[in-house]
């Protein structure tokens, strides 16, 4: 009940912080905004922008872990969080600041997903997908939306992703093949509604099974 409770405060106070950014981006005070966004990361997080950002993703998630276990509504809240900060670096011409930001709550949000946090950052994540279509995501960034969308099911969108990385040059060997291998696991109805049909599925599978001895 007292995590229940938790998360609501959390979701209740994270749509008014958004209302309040807002409102001071609509009145050209954008300075006033990266502040408010400062103090709650101190008053929530305990950590200040600066150290933030210079922590990885894994040192993040230790530090917002609860007797070793990753808190997954902490992950949601400052991926949702660093999200309006980037919005507010957008107004002011950061674009190279507005982008790792969406970068790192765009992480923290697959990982809040992965954890099963409630409610789901799903929708948050897309729209961050959205805001970052412009650019050339990293191949490591590309590694974990393609996870996503294979604990999403969307196994079309995986394989994309994961194509990306061959095209790149920065597909690791056997990678594509245990992919495929987790895929041919499943029933006909699950890749169906995932976008893929078994002949398919199988067409393509069977160059990088081989690669991997599985075939």
């Amino acid at each position: 009940m007292f995590q229940r409770d938790y998360i609501m405060r959390m979701i209740e106070g994270m749509a008014q912080v958004s209302a309040a950014i807002l409102g001071l981006r609509r009145a050209g005070k954008q300075e006033e905004a990266l502040q408010v966004v400062e103090e709650l990361l101190d008053r929530q997080f305990g950590m200040n922008g600066r150290l933030i950002r210079s922590l990885s993703e894994e040192d993040l998630v230790r530090m917002l872990s609860r007797s070793g276990d990753p808190d997954p509504s902490m992950l949601l809240g400052l991926g949702l969080l660093l999200r309006e900060e980037a919005t507010v670096q957008d107004d002011l011409g950061r674009e190279g600041g507005a982008f790792q930001t969406r970068l790192k709550a765009l992480h923290l949000l697959l990982r809040a997903s992965s954890y099963g946090a409630q409610p789901s950052p799903d929708e948050a994540a897309e729209r961050l997908l959205a805001e970052l279509s412009a650019y050339e995501l990293p191949p490591d960034s590309k590694r974990r939306i393609a996870a996503w969308r294979e604990e999403q099911g969307r196994y079309d969108r995986a394989e994309d992703l994961w194509y990306e990385l061959h095209e790149d040059g920065r597909l690791e060997p056997g990678e594509l093949g245990r992919f495929y291998g987790r895929l041919l696991l499943l029933t006909d109805e699950s890749l169906e509604r995932g976008g893929l049909s078994r002949q398919e599925l199988q067409e393509a599978a069977e160059p990088w099974l081989a690669e991997t001895g599985k075939e």
